[in-house]
């Protein structure tokens, strides 16, 4: 099971985001959200949020992030004048996968989220990552308070795109008890206090 990153936002994609200016000469940090940095360059013109098109000119490592050049940005300024930028691409401009067990995080928004068992978990909103590894996102049915568990192979064995669904195998939950009257007491304590 290998999942592309990218979030939907209708038919576009969320591919990527650009951060601060990276020196004089117009390079700017990016997030990409794609499994490949260089896919970022390879897509065409990318498009942001208020509709403005963007091509990568090239990508490349800095430190524990990438920085990218963006074609007609030369200087400082116009590359500040772009951070905080989202960067997205079309649904269809996506290569085809073709794996049986590969996908794009995009296309499990929607699914239903169901246990080993059938018991319905609600729907898939969202693969997130906060930073320690993905997590899917499940709405309950009927609204509320969303759900987040660990996007693995053991905890999600089972995506079905085709049939519209994936598997659940939540983790054991454990609950805070509360305690006996007894319990939590130093067993050697006195009434003038604790032992020695």
């Amino acid at each position: 099971m290998s999942g592309h990153p990218g979030r939907i936002m209708g038919e576009r994609i969320l591919v990527g985001r650009i951060g601060a200016a990276h020196g004089v000469r117009g390079e700017v940090k990016v997030k990409p959200f794609t499994e490949d940095p260089a896919t970022l360059a390879r897509l065409g013109p990318l498009e942001t949020g208020d509709g403005r098109k963007l091509a990568i000119a090239g990508i490349r490592p800095q430190g524990d992030g990438f920085v990218a050049r963006i074609t007609g940005v030369a200087d400082r300024n116009a590359a500040e004048a772009l951070r905080n930028l989202d960067l997205f691409v079309d649904r269809a401009a996506l290569p085809a996968i073709e794996a049986e067990d590969e996908f794009y995080y995009a296309d499990l928004v929607g699914l239903a989220a169901v246990t080993v068992d059938g018991t319905a978990l609600g729907r898939v909103v969202a693969i997130q990552d906060f930073g320690a590894g993905d997590l899917v996102e499940i709405e309950p049915p009927g609204g509320g308070t969303t759900r987040f568990l660990p996007f693995t192979r053991a905890i999600v064995p089972v995506v079905d795109i085709a049939g519209g669904r994936i598997v659940v195998a939540p983790p054991e939950e454990s609950e805070a008890r509360p305690e006996d009257e007894d319990e939590g007491e130093d067993p050697g304590a006195t009434d003038e206090g604790p032992a020695p």
